[in-house]
């Protein structure tokens, strides 16, 4: 058992309420502890989540990586805010990934890959995709420089991942996990439109189903996966203001390995499940909150 760092956007929230947080979660007490309430009224508060609650989770040495919808918060392990980055073509940000000195950002808003260099404190490389026929096709940009893509939300990316095999990148109508490899975009895998946090894993695909409210590893001839967890109407609150355009029970986003065979997966209402992908079994699972519009969001292994 681990404990694990967790973001929360609170979906169709209001003005003057907290619209999401940040939890440190312990799984061998199964206790939870709210770090960061998030409220600002600097934001966009039309439908779903937009500039709502904390996203991505990233760490480089004693520093702390929290995206929030078009900002970069850096904080210390004791959660004292060091400083925030924007950038023009940060929007809608969703997950992070830090890599050879790089923090990787989906800035879904742009249809675009960011990356910050970590030693220098800057925005410093930008990729544009765009879906052509049945591939995809990249323009790299500079995030300081005053040309770069418009926004747009075509294939609504929120995850990257890279490797020693390249960057990999996937969205909720990417129809699939790309690969770029430095030169060009390659679809490395076909997966159902609507899912999170797809990333290469034991010579598959591990990834949230998220319209299926399933955790599944694609691996040739397997298909491993498991049932988010589920509540009774009696369980949740806020089920008044509830709409499933906005929030509904069992969306599963979030997604973090703690070894090569446990992984832990987020839902709504804000939940943690741990699944063993050997034993095919759910062994723990957390509920956070029982307010259906709380939505895990960024999610992973706290290293402090």
């Amino acid at each position: 058992m681990t404990t694990l760092i967790a973001t929360s956007v609170v979906r169709g929230s209001h003005q003057g309420e907290s619209h999401g947080g940040v939890y440190l979660v312990d799984f061998e007490q199964q206790s939870v502890s709210q770090a960061i309430d998030w409220n600002t009224a600097d934001i966009d508060w039309q439908g779903r989540g937009w500039d709502r609650g904390l996203r991505g989770i990233a760490f480089d040495g004693e520093r702390v990586f929290i995206a929030a919808s078009n900002e970069l918060f850096v904080y210390s392990p004791e959660f004292e805010l060091l400083a925030s980055y924007r950038n023009p073509f940060l929007m809608h940000c969703h997950e992070l990934h830090v890599y050879q000195r790089r923090l990787y950002i989906t800035s879904t808003g742009f249809d675009s890959i960011l990356g910050f260099d970590l030693d220098n404190n800057r925005f410093c490389f930008g990729l544009h995709l765009v879906g052509v026929g049945g591939g995809f096709q990249g323009a790299p940009f500079d995030p300081e420089g005053e040309e770069g893509p418009a926004p747009g939300n075509q294939l609504h990316l929120n995850n990257v991942f890279c490797n020693g095999q390249g960057m990999y990148i996937s969205g909720l109508r990417s129809a699939g996990m790309v690969r770029f490899d430095g030169r060009s975009l390659e679809r490395v895998a076909t997966l159902p439109r609507g899912i999170h946090n797809a990333m290469p894993h034991a010579g598959g695909v591990l990834f949230n189903d998220t319209p299926a409210d399933r955790v599944r590893l694609l691996v040739p001839g397997k298909d491993i996966s498991f049932a988010v967890p589920t509540y009774t109407a009696d369980q949740l609150t806020h089920t008044d203001l509830d709409d499933s355009r906005i929030a509904r029970a069992g969306f599963g986003r979030g997604l973090c390995l703690l070894n090569d065979h446990l992984v832990a997966a987020g839902s709504s209402p804000s939940t943690i499940a741990l699944h063993d992908l050997q034993q095919v079994k759910t062994i723990s699972v957390v509920q956070l909150s029982r307010d259906v519009r709380n939505a895990i969001h960024g999610l992973a292994v706290w290293p402090f």
